[in-house]
């Protein structure tokens, strides 16, 4: 019996120490933006394991039509779970629309079009620390590592005037949509047609 406590002792000990062990491990932050030193915006990784929130085909905000990419768009959880709390996109909320060939010719699709090649991506961040009018929108291709933000005359103005949530286009977001108006977030004006 007096040899049974000693190795008690050392299972409670090892317990205890794993558990101290685990509780002060790192634990996996959300994705936040990164940035280098120059202060230029790095590509989010793994943005694929973010949640989706939608795709579009062929969108464009010129009546001229272009090639029909699709569209898909992701952020990340948290940032998702705040929203759907508040209507309201957190600081350091990130937006990822993901570029994509599409064709409605190959294997035994008759009809219809799917995704095909990535061809880039665009990136939206809210960072009030690193940007006076919060928002930033950034492109990244194949090669490209880190981007500086894109002019303000561009993407910033035209989601300042027609986004529906903030700097966010939410009215091409079903799921969101009525989440935003449960909150009184959503503004309406933004679905009107131009």
């Amino acid at each position: 019996m007096s040899r049974l406590i000693p190795a008690v002792i050392v299972v409670v000990v090892v317990i205890l120490a794993a558990t101290i062990f685990l509780a002060a491990s790192p634990v996996p932050t959300p994705e936040f933006p990164q940035y280098t030193g120059g202060h230029q915006l790095l590509r989010p990784a793994d943005y694929r394991e973010w949640i989706f929130l939608s795709s579009g085909l062929g969108m464009s905000y010129s009546a001229q039509a272009g090639h029909e990419m699709f569209t898909n768009v992701f952020v990340p959880q948290w940032a998702y779970q705040e929203f759907l709390k508040s209507g309201k996109w957190p600081d350091k909320t990130m937006f990822v629309v993901e570029d994509r060939g599409s064709t409605s010719k190959g294997s035994i699709n008759k009809a219809g079009h799917y995704q095909t090649d990535w061809m880039g991506i665009g990136v939206e961040v809210k960072d009030e620390s690193h940007f006076p009018e919060k928002w930033a929108y950034f492109n990244f291709d194949e090669d490209t590592k880190s981007a500086s933000a894109n002019p303000k005359a561009g993407c910033w103005t035209c989601h300042d005037q027609h986004a529906a949530v903030e700097h966010v286009f939410v009215q091409f977001y079903p799921t969101l949509k009525p989440v935003a108006k449960k909150f009184g977030t959503y503004k309406g004006a933004a679905e009107e047609v131009q």
